[in-house]
C-alpha cells in the first residue's frame, strides 16, 4: 500500500461499534440483529466493523452489492451475509460460489440464481429472501405477486426461501400513519402465506429508525445500519438508546498566517476577516468528504479545544480556518468530526446545516483519507 504522507485521518472506534451493537441487540430483542456494512461500513471499513459487530452478537450482515458480500468472505468472514437487492444476473455465479444470501423479487431473477446453482454444483439449495414492495416502491414485488414467487421458488431444486421482507419508507419520522400502514399490508401477506402452509422463513422490516418507534416491525431480525455507527436516526432512538460514535475525523495544520481585517478569503471571496487574524489552512476539502458549502451554511471544526468557523469556500484538498489571535501553529491537530476536549462537532451537526442526514456525510468521507481503527 502506498505510504501516506498528508496528515489526514479517520478513527474508527471499534469497541464504540460493539457498545452500539449490544445496545442495538437490547432494544430488539428476542429478535436477531443485522447489521449493515454497506458502502464499506457507511465508511468505517466494512471489514474491521464486520468483526466488531459479529463479536458483539449481531448474528446476520448485510450489503447492496455483491462485490460488498465477496469482499467480506475473502477477508475471512462467515456469517450469513444477504444482499439486500436482487444481484445482476451475471453476479448470480459469484452469489452462489461466495455463500451469499440474495434478496429476490422477480421471476428471471430467480432463474439466474436457479441456473447459477446447477452450473456450479452446489449441492444443498440457496436460500433467497423475498423483498415485497408495501409502499417504498423502490424495489421489491407487489403483495399481489408473492404468492407466484413462492410457488416459483418451490418450484427450483435449486433454491428454498429462507426469509420475507419488506423496507419502511418513514419509520424515521413516528407519528407518520404511513408506517402502520405498510406492516398492515405485510401482516396480511405473512398471514395469507402460514395460513396457506408456507414456511416464511426469517421476518424483516425494521431499520434502525423503526427500531425503537415501531417494535411490531422488529419480527424475527431487525436491520440496523446507522445506529451500530453511533448516530441515531431519529430523536426517539436517541432518548432511547445510549449510542456512541464511532468515527472522528481528524487532521493537522499544514500553514498558518496572519492577515489584515478586510481580507477575503478562498474562491469567490465570500468569507470576509473583521479584524487582524490568523487564518491556519487544513489540508482536507471536498474531495475528502468536507462538503463544499459546509462554510457558508456556517460550518465549524476544533482545534485548540475550541470550536472556529471554516473561512469561506471549502476547496477540492483544503480548507481555511480564522482562529483568531489563538496560539495555533503547523501541526496542530485539528478535528473536523468528533471530540476534542469539551467541544464536540458531530456528523449530525454537519447535517443540519446542510440539509441532509448524518449517513451522507459519514459514507462521503473518501478513500483519499486513511483509517485508522483505535
Amino acid at each position: 500500500m502506498t505510504e501516506r504522507f498528508r496528515p489526514a485521518w479517520v478513527e474508527i472506534d471499534l469497541d464504540a461499534v460493539r457498545a452500539n451493537t449490544r445496545a442495538v441487540r437490547a432494544a430488539a430483542a428476542p429478535a436477531g440483529v443485522m447489521a449493515v456494512v454497506k458502502a464499506d461500513g457507511y465508511g468505517h471499513g466494512a471489514v474491521p466493523v464486520s468483526g466488531a459487530v459479529l463479536d458483539a452478537g449481531a448474528e446476520w450482515l448485510g450489503v447492496a452489492l455483491t462485490e460488498e458480500g465477496i469482499t467480506l468472505r475473502e477477508a475471512g468472514i462467515d456469517a450469513p451475509i444477504l444482499v439486500l437487492s436482487e444481484p445482476a444476473p451475471d453476479a448470480a455465479e459469484a452469489v452462489v460460489a461466495g455463500g451469499l444470501t440474495p434478496v429476490v423479487y422477480t421471476l428471471a431473477g430467480l432463474e439466474h440464481l436457479a441456473k447459477a446453482v446447477a452450473r456450479i454444483g452446489r449441492r444443498d439449495s440457496l436460500p433467497v429472501h423475498l423483498k415485497i414492495d408495501t409502499g417504498m416502491h423502490r424495489v421489491g414485488c407487489a403483495p399481489g405477486e408473492a404468492r407466484a414467487m413462492v410457488d416459483a421458488i418451490s418450484d427450483r431444486a435449486e433454491l428454498h426461501l429462507g426469509g420475507v421482507c419488506t423496507h419502511l419508507a418513514v419509520a424515521d419520522e413516528p407519528d407518520d400513519p404511513y408506517t402502520g400502514e405498510q406492516l398492515d399490508r405485510f401482516d396480511a401477506l405473512l398471514g395469507a402465506l402460514v395460513a396457506s402452509g408456507v414456511d416464511v422463513g426469517i421476518r424483516h422490516a425494521a431499520n434502525s429508525a423503526a427500531l425503537v418507534s415501531f417494535p411490531a416491525a422488529n419480527y424475527d431480525l431487525v436491520r440496523t445500519g446507522i445506529a451500530i455507527y453511533g448516530i441515531a436516526p431519529n430523536a426517539a432512538l436517541a432518548d432511547r438508546i445510549s449510542l456512541h460514535p464511532a468515527l472522528s475525523f481528524k487532521a493537522r495544520v499544514s500553514y498558518v498566517k496572519t492577515l489584515p481585517a478586510g481580507s477575503r478569503l478562498s474562491y469567490g471571496l465570500r468569507y470576509e476577516v473583521t479584524r487582524s487574524s490568523r487564518v491556519a489552512t487544513v489540508p482536507v476539502g471536498y474531495a475528502d468528504g468536507v462538503p463544499r458549502n459546509l462554510a457558508h451554511v456556517g460550518g465549524e471544526v476544533i482545534v485548540g479545544g475550541r470550536k472556529v468557523p471554516i473561512a469561506g469556500t471549502v476547496t477540492m484538498d483544503q480548507i481555511l480556518l480564522d482562529v483568531g489571535d489563538a496560539p495555533v501553529e503547523v501541526g496542530d491537530e485539528v478535528v473536523l468530526i468528533g471530540r476534542q476536549g469539551d467541544a464536540e462537532v458531530t456528523a449530525t451537526d454537519w447535517a443540519d446545516r446542510l440539509g441532509t442526514i448524518p449517513y451522507e456525510i459519514v459514507c462521503g468521507i473518501g478513500p483519499r483519507v486513511p483509517r485508522r481503527v483505535v
